[in-house]
């Protein structure tokens, strides 16, 4: 069993409340359940979403749009996730990459800072 210091702890549920709250504003939902690990200057976070209702009903006879949808608001949670994260945490993030899966709704997000950010 590793050691986890209280830093890496509160870095952690920090994380995660911000995660869930950009999820809320731009789902109306928080995430079903996410596991956060932190390697040196990276978070990543594996979560599991609710997909929204309107996007299942659309995404039966209109793939496409729903595809490009998903692209536009991943992108924008993006932005505002790297923008939450360096003010909670005062690290300056290089970037963030995030992916989701529609059928099985399933995500992953890497966070990338400038340097190390647990010891």
């Amino acid at each position: 069993m590793a050691v986890i210091s209280s830093d890496t702890r509160l870095l952690k549920k920090n994380v995660a409340q911000v995660y869930n709250k950009i999820n809320q504003k731009f789902y109306a939902t928080g995430v079903v359940s996410q596991r956060i690990s932190v390697y040196n200057e990276r978070i990543i976070i594996f979560a599991q979403h609710k997909r929204v209702p309107a996007f299942k009903a659309l995404s039966k006879n209109f793939n496409e749009l729903t595809t490009f949808a998903d692209a536009a608001l991943i992108k924008e949670f993006k932005v505002e996730l790297k923008q939450e994260i360096q003010e909670v945490t005062g690290y300056k993030v290089i970037s963030v990459l995030k992916d989701y899966d529609a059928e099985t709704e399933h995500a992953c997000c890497i966070i990338i800072f400038d340097r190390k950010i647990v010891d």
